[in-house]
C-alpha cells in the first residue's frame, strides 16, 4: 500500500491565543496546516500540523523537504521515513520542533485504518481512558487563575494545572489563591514557562510542597540542565521538564542520564509524532518515570495523543488545553471527556475522529497537492 498523493490545507484563525508579552513583535495569527496522505488504495491518514508564527513554513517544509520522503513509501515503513526524516534534519535542514511530527501521526492514521483497528489497540492497549487535568492559558489577574480552576472543578475535572506568568511574586501568590478556592484535596500543578534564577525556583518548589501541588513544570528553558538537576536535588515535589527538548528520546535521554527531571514530557506534534512519543515514554518506564503527554494546542492531534496516553502504562493525566473552544479548529465535535472528568478514548478505527472539512475549505488560505 503506497502513498500516492500529499495534500495540505493552509487554515486561518487570525486570533493569537497568547497575551503580548508571549507574542511578541511578530504576529501570531495561531494558523493550522491539515496533512492528507492518500494512499493506491483510496485510504486517507490526517493530521494537523501546528502553524503558530507561519503558515509559510509549516507549508513549504511539508511540501519542500517532507513529501519527497514521503511519497511513494509503503505505509508500514513508519520507522525508516522517521530515521530518514532524522538525517535530513542533521544536514541542513533543522526542522522546526513541531515538524515532522505530524506526518508520523498521518502515517499511523492509515496503518491502524488499514488494520481496522483504533490506533491505541493497534499500537497495544493498556487502558480506554484518562483523568483530565485542565490546562488553563496566562491570565492578567490573580482573580482570573483562581475563577478557571472553580469553573473546572465544577464541571467535574479532578485537577488544574496554572500557568503562571511571572513575576516571581505575583506566580507565588497565585499557588496560595488557587489552592485556598480549590481545597486542600484538590489536584494542582504549575507551570510557569518561565526563566527563574534557580533559587527563585528552589523557592516556589518549597512554596508548592508546602501547598501539597502534585508537580512543577518547566521553571527553566529545557536546555539549562545543571539548573534542572540542582533543582530536582533540592526539592521533594516533581519537578517535569523535556517539553521543549529537541532530538526527541536522544535529547530526554540527557535530562534523564543526568537526573534533571523527575517526570519526563512529550507530544505527538513536538516530539516527532506517535513513533518519537512511544520511544520516550518506553524509554522513561524503564528508568520507574513517568512520560505526561503535553498538548499539542490543536484537539485532533490531542486525540492522537491521548491514543498514546491508553497505549502506555507510565502517564497519568491528560493534558486538556482550556477553553477548549479555543483549540477546537480544524476538528469537528468537542474532546470526549466524561462528567467525571475522565476522557474517553475513541473506538473508531485509526484516530477515531473528524475534521470539519466544511470548515476547512471556507477558512483555506492555500492548498497545495503532490502526487506520484
Amino acid at each position: 500500500m503506497k502513498i500516492e498523493r500529499f495534500e495540505t490545507w493552509w487554515v486561518e484563525r487570525n486570533q493569537c491565543l497568547f497575551d503580548k508579552k508571549r507574542q511578541g513583535s511578530a504576529a501570531m495569527p495561531w494558523d493550522v496546516v491539515v496533512l492528507k496522505l492518500t494512499t493506491d488504495t483510496g485510504l486517507e491518514g490526517i493530521a494537523t500540523a501546528l502553524a503558530a508564527r507561519s503558515g509559510n513554513i509549516t507549508e513549504s517544509y511539508l511540501h519542500e523537504t517532507i513529501a519527497p520522503v514521503v511519497l511513494g513509501r509503503d505505509i508500514h515503513d513508519r520507522e525508516k521515513i522517521w530515521h530518514e526524516l532524522w538525517t535530513i534534519d542533521r544536514h541542513l535542514t533543522f526542522f522546526p520542533v513541531y515538524l515532522p511530527g505530524p506526518v508520523d501521526v498521518a502515517l499511523w492514521d492509515l496503518a491502524a485504518k488499514e488494520a481496522k483497528l483504533p490506533l491505541y489497540q493497534y499500537l497495544g492497549a493498556y487502558r480506554t481512558q484518562l483523568p483530565v487535568y485542565a490546562s488553563g492559558n496566562f491570565h492578567a489577574t490573580i482573580e482570573e487563575y483562581v475563577e478557571e480552576a472553580l469553573k473546572y472543578k465544577e464541571r467535574g475535572i479532578t485537577a488544574y494545572k496554572a500557568h503562571p506568568g511571572g513575576p516571581l511574586a505575583f506566580d507565588m501568590k497565585v499557588h496560595e489563591a488557587i489552592r485556598k478556592a480549590v481545597g486542600d484535596e484538590y489536584v494542582l500543578m504549575s507551570d510557569p514557562v518561565a526563566e527563574y534564577q534557580l533559587h527563585e525556583a528552589i523557592t516556589v518548589g518549597r512554596q508548592l510542597e508546602e501547598l501539597g501541588y502534585h508537580w512543577l513544570e518547566e521553571p527553566f528553558r529545557d536546555f539549562e540542565l545543571n539548573k534542572y538537576k540542582q533543582l530536582c536535588s533540592a526539592l521533594d515535589l516533581p519537578i517535569a521538564a523535556t517539553e521543549t527538548t529537541r532530538g526527541c528520546h536522544w535529547g530526554v535521554a540527557q535530562s534523564i542520564a543526568l537526573q534533571a527531571a523527575d517526570i519526563v514530557r512529550a507530544d505527538v506534534s513536538w516530539k516527532d509524532g506517535v513513533t518519537g512519543s512511544m520511544k520516550i515514554a518506553h524509554m522513561a518506564e524503564g528508568f520507574g518515570m513517568n512520560c505526561e503527554l503535553h498538548t499539542t494546542t490543536m484537539n485532533y492531534m490531542d486525540i492522537a495523543n491521548l491514543h498514546v496516553g491508553c497505549a502506555i502504562r507510565n502517564t497519568e493525566y491528560f493534558e486538556y488545553f482550556v477553553p477548549e473552544e479555543n483549540y477546537q479548529l480544524p476538528m469537528k465535535g468537542n474532546l470526549p471527556i466524561t462528567k467525571d472528568g475522565m476522557i474517553e478514548v475513541p473506538t473508531q478505527a485509526g484516530l477515531g475522529v473528524e475534521l470539519d472539512w466544511d470548515l476547512i475549505k471556507r477558512q483555506c488560505k492555500h492548498y497545495r497537492e503532490q502526487r506520484i
